[in-house]
């Protein structure tokens, strides 16, 4: 039955493929990550929706990914994000013997619990989307940001600069976002995401989000590249990072645009599209 919804949903997986079409024999568009809302567009199909995510892509998501229980009240609680690990546990009882529940990317959203009497030293108590319980390591997590953190401009590069070089030598996956596999884009728009600054999720500049055309000229670390079809991640020296398909690289490495440099890509060094930086810099 198709037609046009006014709701939400939660994730409830800790990773949910957007496809480019209401099935999977198609292209994987994104993917979505525990504890994330999206808005649901479109009743599509019995199995998949079509949904957007609060960083405004779209695309068709399993509807056994979705709760659509409780959104209005998982949206209130404190939230904590993993974002010191590539993965994390979430343990039935606070200790590293005890049963994993799950185990969540980096990205994955969690509520604060409180749990009273249970307490250990350097353990969370978290609640998932579904009621579920447990508890993470307190140092892998993090606040989540909705807007930037209030920090110096250098800072926040390197905050930037730190979360896409945490995802270094993970293998390329089309559509990918968490260190299972991750494409080029969605590599870039972690590493912004988890900062509070929201870009396009696919390989281009578009007008509207958080990062605005600069000069070549200007480039500084944390700073995007665009190329055709393809988008990385300024380190500083003439040095850049970004998941790339490529035999021989097959994931998240390192490239320069320095001629006389061993990892220098000459396809991508002379295919500058744009560079973007982002808008709260300028």
């Amino acid at each position: 039955m198709r037609g046009r919804l006014l709701l939400k949903a939660i994730v409830n997986v800790p990773v949910c493929p957007l496809m480019t079409r209401p099935g999977p024999d198609c292209e994987r568009a994104d993917e979505v990550l525990l504890g994330m809302v999206v808005e649901v567009l479109e009743q599509t199909t019995a199995a998949y929706w079509r949904v957007r995510t609060h960083y405004r892509y779209e695309g068709y998501a399993p509807v056994h990914c979705l709760l659509t229980q409780g959104v209005a009240t998982w949206e209130q609680k404190p939230k904590k994000v993993v974002r010191h690990k590539r993965f994390a546990d979430v343990q039935q009882s606070p200790g590293f013997q005890s049963w994993p529940l799950v185990t969540v990317p980096m990205g994955a959203i969690m509520a604060v619990a409180e749990e009273k009497g249970t307490a250990q030293p350097g353990w969370m108590a978290v609640e998932l989307p579904s009621g579920c319980r447990g508890w993470v390591r307190e140092s892998w997590l993090d606040d989540p940001c909705a807007a930037p953190p209030d920090l110096s401009e250098a800072d926040l590069r390197a905050r930037i600069v730190d979360i896409a070089l945490s995802y270094q030598n993970v293998p390329y996956r089309w559509g990918g976002k968490t260190p299972m596999g991750i494409d080029c884009s969605g590599l870039v728009s972690m590493a912004y995401l988890l900062n509070g600054i929201t870009i396009c999720r696919d390989a281009r500049l578009e007008p509207g989000f958080d990062l605005v055309d600069i000069p070549l000229a200007d480039i500084r670390p944390g700073d995007a590249i665009f190329f055709p079809g393809h988008v990385a991640l300024y380190l500083g020296d003439g040095r850049y990072v970004h998941a790339t398909g490529k035999a021989g690289s097959d994931g998240v490495v390192i490239n320069s645009l320095d001629p006389n440099a061993d990892d220098y890509r000459p396809d991508l060094a002379k295919s500058i599209t744009a560079i973007g930086s982002y808008k709260g810099f300028h």
